[in-house]
């Protein structure tokens, strides 16, 4: 997955001057520029991602942290160069997790678990005001330590208090859920029923979530088509 990113340098690398070694520039989330040293053998030790639209995917990150939401954590942004250093996350998607399930048989209790964390963690979003735009299960990975829930990918977030927004949210939730894990029986059933418990505005939003037909023509004019990185 292209942002399972490796861990943070060690603090010794952080600089607030230049340094004569070979350098990768960044702004942290406090926008205070600073350096990090790094030889060839320890550029490996962390990785950068170069996005479009990163200054906005890092806004949003940060946001849905501070709402409670388990993301990444975003060690340098670059607004020359339009990149993010992003925490490594030791784990596996959604999406790899329910395809063994399908092949394998399903682990009731480990699936529970995560329709909950997934249906906790976008109710905290949305009631926060924040969209995730592309809430697909491959943008969500439980780790492998402690079986946490993490959401990825921001690209696409915005912020807003739509009700219709919201649903659309949970619609390609539904849709990816549909369309490639069909055998792990109604998922989006368990997720509903947690994404009721964590959000206190439910109610308009499974209103809208009821018109799926009105919600596919909304889905084609407000989102840019993805390329196959970023499927389901």
């Amino acid at each position: 997955m292209h942002y399972r990113l490796t861990e943070p340098p060690p603090a010794a690398y952080l600089r607030r001057h230049w340094s004569k070694k070979e350098r990768v520039p960044t702004v942290l989330l406090f926008f205070y520029i600073i350096t990090m040293e790094v030889d060839r053998e320890e550029k490996e030790g962390f990785g950068v991602l170069l996005k479009q639209g990163a200054e906005a995917e890092a806004r949003c990150m940060t946001k849905a942290r501070r709402l409670g939401v388990p993301t990444p954590a975003l060690y340098g942004v670059d607004l020359l160069l339009h990149t993010l250093t992003f925490e490594y996350v030791d784990g596996l998607s959604v999406k790899e997790i329910l395809l063994d399930f399908g092949s394998n048989g399903i682990n009731e209790e480990r699936l529970d678990d995560m329709a909950t964390q997934i249906g906790n963690a976008v109710g905290k979003l949305h009631d926060g005001g924040l969209i995730h735009g592309d809430l697909t299960t491959s943008n969500i990975i439980i780790k492998r330590d402690n079986n946490q829930l993490v959401l990825i990918d921001f690209g696409l977030s915005f912020t807003s208090t739509l009700p219709e927004d919201k649903a659309v949210d949970l619609y390609v939730l539904e849709r990816a859920l549909l369309s490639m894990h069909s055998s792990c029986g109604n998922v989006m059933d368990k997720i509903l029923s947690a994404y009721r418990k964590s959000s206190k505005q439910w109610s308009s939003t499974m209103n809208k979530l009821a018109q799926g037909a009105d919600l596919t023509f909304t889905l084609c004019l407000k989102l840019p088509l993805r390329d196959e990185k970023h499927g389901v």
